[in-house]
């Protein structure tokens, strides 16, 4: 990898492999130098989801590729299909759940970065290196 890539394949990232599904932060830090936000693609596998959880410092911005969920941003739910944008504000909780049969893949954007790196320190975290992919 190296800093500062300007043009990132998703087959050169790692893969964190958790209970729910997968994510490859395409641009953080160390893969791109950016210094206010950091994106991933994000997969849930059908039925699966995350609990709801806050990203205190950040804001996020989620973008739906494909399949269908349903999203709870603080106290409101929502069915939430491709070409959808989603807003979660800084320290507001949320929530993603896929409940359609398919992998539900979404855009995660966050600024300024910082969430993406707390997850793959979690225990139910799996990092897969480009080169076992």
């Amino acid at each position: 990898m190296g800093d500062q890539q300007r043009f990132v394949r998703p087959e050169a990232i790692e893969t964190l492999e958790l209970d729910w599904g997968t994510i490859k932060w395409l641009s953080t830090p160390e893969t791109t130098g950016a210094e206010t936000f950091s994106a991933g693609v994000v997969v849930l596998e059908p039925g699966k989801g995350h609990e709801r959880h806050t990203h205190p410092d950040s804001e996020e911005v989620l973008y739906v590729l494909s399949g269908g969920g349903v999203q709870t941003i603080a106290d409101e739910e929502r069915e939430v299909t491709a070409g959808e944008m989603l807003y979660i504000p800084a320290g507001v909780e949320h929530s993603t759940m896929n409940t359609s049969w398919e992998p539900l893949r979404f855009l995660a954007i966050y600024g300024p970065p910082g969430p993406e790196a707390e997850l793959r320190h979690l225990a139910e975290c799996t990092v897969v290196p480009p080169e076992e992919q």
